[in-house]
């Protein structure tokens, strides 16, 4: 993934390496960071997928080019992660993913990055269309995608689909 930035932010491409300096901890943490990351980055339900993301990122590493941390310019700490969960499926849809730690939300970072990430991810080669989804109880990410310009397309009971 490039490296770029918005007003307030800045995105860097989350490696295999970096992951698993965060399952690791301690000084290979330090080493594999240019930036502070708090101990709250990153989230669980994110975290969780370290394992087999390291493993396909090494086995498939143009799927790493898809994902990154988002890092407060000013702060120069990591505040979340953002991506497109490995590239392009076989239609050219792209699934944006992102997380954002709870003392930086509510201050429209998730908005900020979303739309320059779809804008990115939307001129890359191969890419047709973009897709989200989310949990229909999770309103903070109901009106991100909203405000991004997603438009819902499906609704069940444990998800809501998202169409830019």
């Amino acid at each position: 993934m490039p490296e770029f930035s918005t007003d307030r932010l800045e995105i860097h491409t989350l490696t295999a390496d970096m992951m698993e300096a965060v399952l690791i901890g301690g000084e290979r943490l330090e080493r594999s960071f240019p930036f502070e990351v708090p101990a709250e980055w990153p989230m669980e339900v994110y975290k969780q997928f370290f394992p087999y993301k390291i493993e396909r990122f090494r086995e498939f590493p143009s799927e790493n080019e898809w994902e990154g941390v988002i890092v407060h310019s000013k702060d120069q700490v990591v505040i979340g992660d953002m991506g497109f969960k490995g590239g392009p499926n076989e239609k050219g849809i792209i699934d944006l993913g992102y997380s954002i730690i709870p003392r930086y939300q509510g201050k429209g970072f998730a908005t900020e990055m979303g739309r320059a990430m779809v804008e990115w991810g939307r001129m890359q080669t191969g890419v047709i269309d973009v897709m989200a989804t989310c949990d229909p109880d999770n309103i903070a990410s109901i009106r991100v995608l909203e405000k991004i310009g997603f438009h819902a397309t499906e609704r069940t009971k444990e998800t809501i689909y998202w169409q830019f």
